[in-house]
């Protein structure tokens, strides 16, 4: 009697679509929604191949960056995640920018635990105040001069002008999440439109900066819902991509939250490597407690970097633990992915 392989097409497919991918083919929105439902070996599948395809467009080393909660707190939008919304009631610090010395000592610390990209978080819906526009300007000078790191910014919502200042500063990469699909993100977010996200990374692109964009999973969005974020990053062409796993807080609107479990984040960082094959794809926020012990399974599942030490209102790993990690799986550490 011969048994029947019944995954065997669906194996078949997901080998098929990544040599289509690794041959130039764009992942259409019906192809990336068949990737949602695979379980067993045809996860294990997907995962394969993901990785066959980060090994391709971007290769075995592994991108670190580093950030700093630079201004925390009394924002006054009311993202529905956020620790930091004056909407919510959290025990989140709350503070005013800090000086340029703690700013450039940090992307000093961050260099040495093996980050090559860093970043400048303040909270808010933009950078009004002048005099912190000047003070981040200064300090992104200083740390182009004083550390071998690309510094990055998050700002809020930006113009083309203030892009084009961040960028004669010598700030690289400019991040600004899109957080969700357009969809979902009425959901989320009520205090400003998503086409002012959508704006923001276009005006980044303008200056001729990088663009780091992606956002958080777990919010209660649909796997189609995620492809459809995909797309939208495809096509406003980021050159990297955070992904991010709610952390629920207490105090806020999804603070008792639980939608994602670790196979779901593998497969959402999988299929985002199929649809954005040569873009960096970079996980930060949550994953330790929705990856758990499937950590180390983000490379094989495609991605290409992490975020490692604080996020900006948890604490997370110890950098060495990272490292010892990247280094247990036989990968390397780049020495820079964002200049």
């Amino acid at each position: 009697m011969i048994l029947q392989d019944y995954g065997g097409a669906m194996r078949n497919y997901i080998k098929s679509l990544a040599d289509s991918v690794i041959a130039g083919h764009a992942v259409a929105y019906d192809e990336a929604l068949r990737l949602g439902d695979v379980e067993g070996t045809e996860f294990n599948c997907l995962l394969t191949e993901a990785g066959r395809i980060r090994e391709h467009f971007v290769g075995k080393a592994v991108t670190l960056c580093s950030i700093i909660n630079a201004k925390s707190g009394t924002c006054p939008e009311d993202c529905a995640f956020c620790a930091q919304s004056a909407h919510h009631s959290t025990e989140a610090p709350a503070y005013p920018l800090v000086d340029e010395e703690s700013m450039v000592s940090c992307a000093k610390s961050a260099e040495r635990h093996g980050a090559s990209c860093y970043g400048i978080i303040t909270s808010g819906t933009g950078i009004g105040d002048r005099e912190e526009l000047d003070r981040i300007c200064r300090t992104l000078r200083r740390i182009r001069d004083e550390a071998g790191i690309a510094p990055s910014c998050s700002l809020g919502i930006i113009d083309d002008g203030t892009a084009r200042l961040l960028r004669d500063a010598g700030m690289v990469t400019y991040h600004h999440n899109l957080e969700t699909s357009r969809s979902f993100f009425p959901s989320i977010c009520s205090t400003h439109d998503y086409e002012q996200d959508v704006e923001t990374v276009r005006a980044a692109k303008r200056a001729g900066l990088r663009v780091c964009c992606g956002g958080i999973f777990g919010l209660g969005e649909s796997f189609a819902q995620r492809v459809e974020m995909a797309l939208t990053l495809r096509e406003l062409e980021v050159d990297s991509i955070p992904v991010n796993f709610l952390d629920p807080v207490a105090g806020t609107r999804l603070e008792h939250a639980d939608f994602i479990t670790p196979q779901e984040c593998l497969r959402t960082i999988a299929v985002y490597r199929f649809i954005l094959p040569d873009r960096q794809i970079t996980v930060c926020g949550g994953r330790e407690r929705n990856l758990r012990e499937l950590q180390s399974w983000i490379f094989l599942a495609g991605a290409s970097g992490m975020m490692t030490g604080n996020y900006l209102t948890k604490a997370g790993r110890d950098p060495a633990l990272d490292r010892r990690m990247v280094a247990d799986l036989g990968l390397t550490i780049a020495p820079c992915g964002c200049s």
